[in-house]
């Protein structure tokens, strides 16, 4: 294949700039790199808060974009478990495997120039190339049988929403109460089945995703605090108590400030939304609860497992996707999914149309 020199890509230029432009193609600069072309991505609630201005360290001219499955076009000599024409799915978190913090397995904190990069710290996916750093630990091979749309988001929203999950230590019998059915909401559902709770509970204020929840099995029972008092509602659930597990899945005040009102004494509150602003813990009354409240940026362990999970058909996400549009019409998307438009879940870009 011949890789151009340029190529379209998403550019941040600043809160509430972002273009289409033509860039220089990506090179190999390190022997761990890889190049691929994504052949699926998707717009994620996080791009929304980059847009927004609310992710101070994305600077302007970054690509956009974490959350994708391509081909690799190019390969770094050091890179021996690959090869040039594999089908892969990307981690949004890159490690190096060797420093401090890969050798205890939190590889979100890789020291070596990992961690949450793509469309963060380096160019992203929105692209018709990108440059991947340690390939070697961060590409998955697509299994046969399975598609670019069976594990597109095992890179960052199943990923991210199995570690809400896992987060909240679930015990076969509870009771969990996830606030926000958006992409990472839905999937911190469907994952959270997996340890066995007694029921699932979906709180959100879109009625058509709560439907959604519904109608595929990943939530038990709905409640939308619109129309009545969802901490209310919860400890009628529970007898009085609570929920055993809370999952926090916006970054909002409202769903943050629920999630620890709904938990019960001794429960733990899991927190997963990207938030734009401080907020407030009130220790005064928390301390004597006994409460714990995990939260923190997703690491990329979950992803062989995921892809396990996925081929045994235990989890299938599919049913977010609900549209699906080429990079040229990149603009369009981020306005259709930024603003809930259309009953848009989850955009999918496709390679640009020349």
């Amino acid at each position: 294949m011949v890789i151009p020199k340029t190529m379209k890509a998403l550019v941040y230029h600043g809160p509430n700039n972002i273009s289409l432009d033509d860039v220089p193609t990506p090179q190999i600069i390190d022997p761990y790199d890889a190049i691929v072309r994504p052949t699926l991505s998707t717009i994620c609630g996080t791009d929304i808060h980059i847009m927004n201005g609310g992710v101070p360290s994305v600077k302007p001219g970054t690509i956009l974009g974490h959350e994708f499955c391509g081909e690799i076009v190019a390969l770094g000599d050091a890179v021996t478990n690959l090869k040039v024409g594999d089908k892969v799915a990307a981690s949004c978190i890159t490690q190096c495997g060797d420093c401090f913090y890969c050798l205890r397995s939190e590889f979100s904190q890789c020291e070596c120039g990992g961690g949450w990069i793509f469309g963060n710290i380096i160019d992203g996916c929105q692209a018709e190339y990108v440059r991947v750093p340690y390939a070697h630990t961060g590409l998955h091979l697509i299994p046969k049988g399975l598609k670019e749309e069976d594990l597109l988001f095992i890179g960052d929203i199943l990923s991210t929403g199995y570690f809400g999950a896992e987060n909240g230590k679930i015990k076969p019998g509870d009771t969990v109460a996830v606030f926000g059915c958006g992409p990472v909401g839905m999937c911190a559902l469907a994952t959270a089945r997996l340890w066995g709770p007694a029921q699932i509970v979906a709180v959100d204020t879109n009625e058509a995703r709560l439907a959604l929840a519904k109608k595929h099995g990943i939530a038990d029972i709905c409640i939308n605090p619109i129309k009545e008092n969802a901490v209310d509602k919860i400890r009628q659930l529970t007898c009085g108590r609570g929920a055993d597990v809370t999952i926090e899945a916006v970054g909002a005040t409202a769903t943050y400030n629920s999630a620890i009102e709904a938990v019960r004494p001794a429960g733990t509150v899991s927190i997963i939304g990207v938030f734009e602003k401080p907020q407030t813990l009130e220790l005064n009354k928390l301390w004597s609860k006994n409460i714990t409240i995990k939260m923190g940026l997703v690491n990329s362990n979950h992803l062989p497992r995921l892809i396990d999970l996925i081929n045994a058909g235990k989890i299938d996400m599919r049913f977010l996707q609900t549209h699906k549009a080429p990079l040229n019409d990149i603009i369009k998307g981020y306005d259709v999914f930024g603003n809930k438009k259309d009953n848009c879940v989850k955009w999918l870009v496709t390679p640009l149309k020349r």
